[in-house]
């Protein structure tokens, strides 16, 4: 005869008690800055209101700051109220300190940082404040120095200038990374992902779950997960091997390998690495490792003010002639003519 049903140790599994309410609502700040992202934005805030809506529980509560008590606009043209300013809420720090800052930057993110943005993005540190940056705003928070020795991410399209511009943080080609005090994450929907984390960590796996399920999203992504695919491969069915190259490609820019050695790192003929490359990609190892290397260039001519012989060097080109030839050759301007294109306001940054 089966035992009867423990119908309470059932009701535990269907919706788990959520301790973290015994602690308050945790409390999230989200420091806009002009030209942000409302994508990030909201993907970040929309979750903590489906936790509160599924757990019938008052778990998250979250206010807009600003520099000042304007309106502050996004890259869309809409304007958001501001709950709270910088100033208002370094007065405050010692009687009430949120949960968590986070931070959600515009463009051009070089000239954000202002001496009352460094000065309150310190103030919060010391005072043991967990940081969120989404997306670009890795750079302010690089820029303090606050991230030296730190694990980090940054949006894919500024990892290779924050690669050359700042040596301390270690940048990780991640939807989101977590390391101590900072959390940093590739901004646009991957700050999705990271309020998801955060909901499990607070309110457990089940609510996380119930989120994602309302948002209609296939579980939760890990932060580990790398934010760009393998250049040029469409991901159904591909080969573990092509994959593996051009990882290793990726992995490689500065100092090239030779064909022969990629080859026989992932194990396949030099004959087989070719035929993987032109069945999925349409060109041939070789080309495809330049391009790589050559998009890696004009990112770093994009986002830095690094001199042209030493994005060359970077890129894994000794010779500057055959780089600007390579150059012109795929992109059809000059890396001059690019340098001569980019805003003035690029520098090399801090750190």
């Amino acid at each position: 005869m089966n035992a009867p049903a423990n119908i309470s140790a059932m009701k535990s599994l269907a919706r788990p008690e959520i301790s973290a309410a015994a602690d308050g609502p945790f409390d999230v700040v989200v420091l806009v800055l002009p030209g942000f992202s409302h994508l990030a934005l909201h993907a970040y805030i929309e979750p903590f209101r489906l936790a509160n809506m599924v757990s019938r529980m008052t778990l998250f509560e979250w206010r807009i700051a600003g520099m000042d008590s304007q309106p502050v606009e996004g890259a869309n043209g809409l304007k958001v109220s501001v709950d709270v300013t910088v100033d208002e809420l370094a007065s405050n720090l010692e009687a009430h300190r949120p949960g968590q800052l986070a931070l959600v930057a515009g463009e051009p993110v070089e000239r954000q940082l202002t001496p009352q943005l460094n000065g309150f993005l310190r103030l919060t540190a010391r005072r043991g404040v967990d940081i969120s940056t989404f997306g670009t705003a890795t750079w302010l928070l690089a820029q303090t120095g606050l991230l030296a020795g730190t694990r980090c991410t940054i949006h894919w399209s500024r990892l290779a200038a924050f690669s050359e511009v700042f040596n301390q943080p270690r940048i990780r080609d991640s939807l989101f990374v977590k390391d101590g005090q900072y959390s940093t994450c590739a901004g646009e929907l991957a700050a999705f992902d990271l309020a998801v984390d955060l909901i499990a960590n607070r309110a457990g796996a089940f609510i996380a779950q119930e989120v994602c399920r309302h948002a209609t999203v296939d579980g939760q992504r890990s932060g580990s997960n790398r934010q760009t695919g393998p250049s040029g491969v469409a991901f159904a069915g591909v080969s573990e091997c092509l994959i593996a190259a051009i990882r290793i490609m990726e992995e490689n820019i500065e100092s090239p390998i030779a064909m022969s050695d990629l080859s026989k790192r992932i194990g396949v003929s030099r004959r087989q690495l070719e035929r993987l490359f032109g069945t999925y990609v349409g060109s041939t190892p070789a080309k495809h490792y330049l391009r790589l290397r050559v998009d890696h260039a004009k990112r770093l001519i994009e986002g830095t003010r690094l001199p042209l012989v030493d994005v060359a060097l970077a890129s894994g080109f000794i010779s500057s002639s055959h780089f600007s030839k390579c150059f012109k050759n795929i992109h059809g301007i000059s890396p001059q003519q690019l340098r001569l294109a980019t805003p003035a306001w690029i520098g090399r940054g801090l750190g």
